[in-house]
């Protein structure tokens, strides 16, 4: 298995200067043609993608989310860095994945790093854990995907030292 390697602690300090200067602070707004920019995915654009993780405040405290603001979540079915969920789960519950690598701000003593999926893409892990998204959560900052027990195990949000947070659901 193919690992890209963890970020140390100053290259998360990096990464995040990095992440705010591009990506800013904030959430996604609707566009002008009534959709939300939130809803587009990932890979829109061309060429390999970084993948950015951010904080944002929720209704669960500070949770970690991606470069569009959706809240990540782990799948307590995975074991280690590998993912388990695939096919209709990941049609749910969308890897993040990355073309490059994961940058990060605002996350507390976590590390970010990736593995290769069975899928052929490189999913984010944080802390260890691969890192997905909720298609229910339809703004930036939703947390609908909180504690729910779906595909054979639970999903929680995650705090920004990369644990889990297990109460809210």
């Amino acid at each position: 298995m193919n690992r890209v390697p963890t970020l140390g602690l100053g290259g998360v300090a990096l990464a995040a200067a990095v992440a705010v200067a591009v990506a800013g602070c904030g959430g996604g707004s609707p566009s002008a043609g009534g959709g939300s920019a939130y809803a587009r995915p990932a890979s829109a654009g061309t060429g390999p993608v970084a993948a950015k993780v951010a904080t944002r405040n929720t209704k669960l405290g500070t949770v970690l989310v991606d470069g569009r603001g959706r809240t990540l979540y782990l799948f307590e079915k995975d074991k280690g860095t590998a993912s388990s969920c695939y096919g209709a789960c990941a049609s749910v519950w969308p890897p993040l994945t990355t073309g490059r690598h994961a940058t990060g701000a605002g996350l507390l003593h976590a590390r970010l790093g990736a593995s290769a999926r069975h899928d052929g893409k490189t999913g984010v892990t944080v802390d260890g854990h691969p890192v997905y998204t909720y298609a229910g959560d339809r703004h930036p900052g939703d947390v609908t995907g909180q504690g729910l027990d779906q595909f054979g195990a639970e999903w929680y949000a995650l705090a920004p030292n990369g644990h889990k947070i297990d109460h809210g659901s």
